[in-house]
């Protein structure tokens, strides 16, 4: 079962960030009185090395001290909080955890999630509070895939709203125009031979590949409102739109926009070669 982190950083946030309001409006007050009573019964307490000194710190230890629970909360609640605003709000780490994206995004690379270019939304909730854009052709998304509500996926706007999506040999067409794209090379890879490509959708021309040994499903689709249709750059080893169908505004977590880091596994050294911003 995955971990909801989201939700298990808001208890974190929400719950120290009590603990602590708590302590700070009922438990602290007490405690200070409790202080003030045994400053007056040893009235050296200040006197450094003195005798009332160390009676007095020995009892603030028994009768006042902090709890151990709210100590913790008190220093952990700032950068808690940091986290959670940060992460929910404005920017997001992301590893790619497989090759869908291949030849954009390899596994392993550890990318950054803007939160706020689609609008801001609540966290674990998801409800949009901030519409401040929506999902372009041609960017690539993270988003909650229909079947799969708690796990993160990324793929490549290919349709948004009322658009017609069609795909015939292995080409895309949107609204009945294939996709500009330009071959670069064909990669061979076990049995396998991959056709490499720059391919243009939206502003900017993108990295894609097909695999030649293996033959096309041809689709056409309509993109319902306030839907989009997802497609992996590595088109023959993705499972996207086609296979799940179209992912709901709702849904969406935020736009993908840099590779900060590269790093396969546990037992290889991080690499930052791939360092740069997603096309």
């Amino acid at each position: 079962m995955a971990i909801d982190f989201p939700l298990v950083l808001v208890i974190l946030v929400f719950g120290s960030g009590l603990i602590w309001l708590f302590d700070a409006l009922v438990l602290a007050p007490k405690r200070r009185l409790v202080e003030r009573d045994l400053q007056a019964q040893w009235p050296a307490w200040e006197r450094e090395g003195s005798v009332d000194q160390q009676r007095y710190r020995e009892a603030v230890e028994s009768r006042a001290a902090e709890p151990t629970l709210v100590e913790y909360s008190r220093s952990f609640f700032p950068v808690l909080f940091v986290v959670f605003v940060l992460r929910s709000f404005l920017v997001e780490p992301f590893q790619i955890p497989s090759s869908s994206m291949v030849p954009t995004l390899e596994v392993g690379d550890y990318i950054l999630v803007n939160k706020f270019t689609y609008g801001i939304r609540l966290p674990v909730v998801r409800t949009k509070v901030l519409d401040l854009g929506e999902p372009e052709r041609g960017d690539v998304m993270v988003f909650f895939p229909p079947h799969m509500n708690d796990t993160y996926y990324i793929k490549r706007v290919i349709g948004i709203p009322g658009d017609t999506v069609s795909y015939r040999n292995k080409r895309l067409f949107v609204n009945g125009e294939a996709l500009p794209i330009e071959p670069l090379a064909v990669v061979p890879e076990g049995r396998s031979r991959y056709q490499v490509a720059l391919e243009t959708l939206g502003d900017e021309p993108h990295l894609a590949q097909v695999d030649l040994s293996r033959s096309g499903r041809d689709f056409t689709v309509v993109v319902e409102p306030g839907h989009y249709f997802m497609m992996g750059d590595n088109r023959d080893n993705s499972s996207d739109s086609r296979v799940w169908g179209l992912v709901p505004e709702k849904d969406i977590v935020g736009k993908a926009f840099a590779i900060w880091m590269h790093w396969e596994s546990l037992f290889s050294l991080p690499s930052f070669s791939r360092v740069g911003l997603i096309k």
